[in-house]
């Protein structure tokens, strides 16, 4: 399956462009290193919230990993799913910063974190509404239309379910895609956290997604609560990436074609080059997918 093409609010054609190589989370302990060593992996990616404070020392060197290394930018403060309206102040900020760093893409959940006057620092679920799809559609809409880009969006891993859904998780992105022309991030971790908290079978779950809308995928580790009740999983971000995530990442490459990838990794840091070897066995998963699908005649150099 071919790279997905954007057309924006304008009718214009637009396609992100992604460097080969998989990318990795950028934070400021690796700020020196990076800069020294120039590693070889393919784009960072930044929490747009840890950079919207005019001047200091992260903007300093963001300036300068930016002249040499592509950037995403990740929201997670935008509240999407929150039945409040968009914390217009905050959008704002984040305009001003994706108009400075012209990023490759910019990203957010479907999630909330609002709450009146008051910001929660998780993300929570949604329900599978009518009503929570328009809130959702609504939202999209003002952050492409303040951003004039398309933004993606991110599924997300839960923990429990509301009762009053009304449909699933893949109708629910489906409708959001068909209503405002969004793109998505499939976060292939989430989607082994949640089957896995709901009893459901992960890869049902990716054959059922709307593969075809996928812009980037998003790698991480999980943590296992053996609790006395319920078992979960949870999205932790501070680990190495399970070998069942690494599975399920080929299945999926495997039926929607190649597509950009980033290891993500928020917590309990490791030496820079744990994670870039994470992002080694990426490309090396999706090189051996491309020759085989391709007989190694079209295969993107990784």
């Amino acid at each position: 399956m071919s790279q997905p093409v954007f057309i924006n609010a304008g009718g214009r054609t637009v396609s992100p462009v992604f460097p080969a190589r998989s990318g990795v989370s950028l934070k400021p302990c690796y700020f020196q290193t990076i800069l020294e060593n120039r590693p070889q992996v393919g784009f960072f990616e930044i929490h747009a919230e840890n950079y919207l404070s005019p001047g200091g020392p992260a903007i300093h060197y963001l300036e300068k990993i930016r002249e040499h290394y592509p950037i995403t930018v990740h929201g997670v403060g935008l509240s999407i799913g929150g039945k409040a309206p968009l914390d217009q102040a905050h959008l704002e900020r984040v305009a001003k910063l994706v108009e400075w760093i012209n990023p490759v893409v910019f990203s957010e959940h479907l999630a909330w974190s609002t709450h009146s006057d008051h910001f929660l620092n998780d993300l929570l679920p949604v329900p599978y509404t009518q009503e929570t799809l328009q809130q959702v559609c609504d939202h999209i809409d003002q952050i492409q239309e303040r951003l004039q880009r398309v933004i993606l969006l991110e599924n997300p891993s839960t923990y429990f379910r509301f009762t009053e859904c009304t449909m699933d998780e893949n109708t629910f992105i489906h409708q959001i895609v068909q209503r405002t022309g969004c793109q998505l991030l499939l976060d292939v971790n989430n989607v082994e956290v949640s089957c896995f908290n709901h009893r459901q079978d992960p890869y049902d779950y990716i054959r059922h997604f709307p593969l075809r809308d996928v812009s980037q995928i998003h790698l991480a580790g999980y943590a296992l609560d053996q609790n006395e009740a319920v078992p979960l999983k949870i999205d932790a971000h501070d680990r190495e990436v399970s070998d069942d995530v690494w599975q399920l990442y080929q299945y999926t490459l495997e039926l929607s074609g190649d597509r950009p990838t980033l290891i993500e990794w928020d917590g309990q840091l490791p030496e820079f080059e744990t994670l870039r070897l994470q992002a080694c066995q990426a490309d090396q998963i999706r090189r051996d997918i491309q020759i085989k699908q391709h007989g190694g005649h079209h295969a993107t150099s990784l």
